[in-house]
C-alpha cells in the first residue's frame, strides 16, 4: 500500500496483473475495485485531490466490493 496525502483516502495499492485497485479510507474501510486500467491508477496518484478523483473517475465507474 502507498500512503497518500488526502483527507478521505489513506492508502492505495494496484495489482496490474488483475487490474485490481485497493483503496483504504481514513474511516478504516477498504474497497477493491476491479478491472481498473493502470492509467486510472496513475491518474489517482497524480491527482491534486485524490478524493475528488476517486469520486469522479472510480467510485461509480468500476465494480467493487468492500473487503474490510
Amino acid at each position: 500500500m502507498i500512503f497518500v496525502n488526502s483527507s478521505n483516502l489513506r492508502a492505495v495499492d494496484y495489482n496490474p496483473m488483475t487490474e485490481t485497485l485497493t483503496i483504504q479510507f481514513h474511516s478504516g474501510s477498504v474497497y477493491e475495485y476491479y478491472y481498473v486500467p493502470e492509467y486510472v491508477y496513475n491518474g489517482l496518484l497524480s491527482a491534486s485531490s485524490k478524493g475528488r478523483y476517486h469520486h469522479r473517475h472510480i467510485k461509480n465507474s468500476y465494480r467493487y466490493s468492500r473487503i474490510r
